[in-house]
């Protein structure tokens, strides 16, 4: 594809990192992951063959380290990759903050909500014997997320542990939660409900740090009260 024939560094940068998916790519290594299939997780309307590339050009600009681990291969932003942070930090509050959030209309899909809940869960604040909370969102098949010490996973199956708190929501609530659009009181308003032992319901919100930018306010919310959204 030709390039923007300019000597500026901001076009020379977006030849590179301004293509479709590119900086998803590197939000899901800046967020941990290291394998092709994790990284896809976050990014599940990428295709094998586009995720592929993206990192080949990544790791062709010195932005990505491709390593041999134990189960395949891995990927790891270099010391070029990780300065790109700051772009991707500025991208996330610029949008919280001016465009719209609205997200019965939005076109959502659950798999990247579970992939940032599961890796923003809070070790310190879980109870002390293993638990899964089970999800009931929309008319998906349930989600079961696994709270141990050793391991927090979103399953497919229950893997064995006792199941005493079940989380039943519309994808649009749980996400104008998790996102910082409406509290956790609001979100119930609107219909997210948590059945089970009264404790682990009342513990449940605090057992997350939320969306890493859910604390940023929308420019006209910033100066006047918070409402919850409509459904």
């Amino acid at each position: 594809m030709a390039g923007y024939g300019q000597f500026c560094s901001i076009a020379r940068a977006h030849e590179v990192l301004g293509g479709r998916w590119t900086l998803l790519v590197v939000r899901e290594l800046l967020c941990g992951s290291r394998r092709f299939n994790d990284i896809r997780r976050g990014i599940p309307r990428i295709s094998k063959t586009m995720l592929s590339e993206r990192l080949q050009e990544l790791i062709a600009i010195g932005a990505v380290e491709r390593h041999d681990g134990n189960s395949g291969p891995e990927y790891e932003l270099t010391a070029s990759g990780k300065e790109i942070s700051s772009v991707v930090m500025a991208l996330g509050t610029w949008g919280q903050r001016f465009l719209p959030r609205q997200s019965e209309k939005e076109n959502l899909d659950a798999e990247p909500l579970f992939v940032d809940m599961q890796r923003r869960v809070r070790s310190d604040a879980l109870p002390a014997r293993p638990i899964v909370v089970r999800f009931e969102i929309d008319a998906m098949k349930p989600r079961f997320l696994l709270l141990k010490a050793s391991e927090i996973s979103f399953c497919l199956v229950n893997p064995g542990f006792p199941e005493p708190l079940l989380v039943r929501a519309k994808l649009p609530v749980l996400v104008a939660w998790w996102r910082g659009d409406v509290s956790f009181i609001e979100a119930k308003r609107l219909g997210l409900e948590l059945s089970g032992k009264r404790d682990l319901a009342r513990a449940f919100p605090t057992w997350f740090d939320r969306y890493l930018f859910a604390d940023v306010l929308p420019v006209d919310a910033r100066s006047q009260p918070r409402r919850a959204a409509a459904f």
